[in-house]
């Protein structure tokens, strides 16, 4: 990893301590900028910066589980098709406050590492087929067999199938 005076955050914490290699990207953080100024401030393709999108799933009891999703920056989730895929009855973002209660980061900044608790974290499967660049905290790139190997040592699911867009 480069020699960058980076934070201490949970997210850097957690990676150094499982011994996942990264490489870390300093850039002006833009009010709602969100994936397009990533990819924009980095120089790389939207589709290749990655979301982490904090869900929460009910099932037949009713109350929200919380859950993870990693998407594409140039797309969108279907909550049905999500919801379908889980075995859920249904899949809806969660709230700014509710974000903030499970990751213990704020909306617009959530890494799916170092969060509060540990959350069932799903990967759109194709992310798994680039170098991935993830604009959440801290903004990490981790080329293609990296990012495998650090959805194995974290036990994230991949989706079965490429999510359709918006419902």
């Amino acid at each position: 990893m480069p020699t960058l005076n980076l934070p201490s955050t949970a997210a850097v914490r957690v990676l150094k301590a499982a011994g996942v290699e990264f490489v870390a990207h300093v850039y002006d953080y833009v009010e709602r900028g969100g994936t397009r100024h990533s990819a924009e401030a980095l120089g790389v393709d939207e589709h290749r910066v990655v979301k982490t999108l904090v869900m929460e799933s009910r099932g037949r009891e009713g109350k929200p589980q919380p859950l993870l999703v990693l998407m594409h920056g140039d797309r969108e989730v279907s909550t049905r098709e999500l919801a379908r895929q889980i075995g859920a009855r249904e899949v809806a973002p969660a709230t700014a406050a509710a974000v903030e209660k499970h990751t213990g980061y704020v909306p617009g900044g959530v890494s799916p590492f170092g969060t509060r608790r540990s959350l069932p974290t799903y990967v759109e499967a194709s992310i798994l087929s680039l170098p991935i660049t993830s604009p959440g905290v801290p903004r990490v790139s981790m080329p293609k067999p990296l990012a495998t190997r650090a959805c194995r040592r974290f036990n994230w699911k991949s989706f079965m199938k490429q999510l359709p867009g918006p419902d």
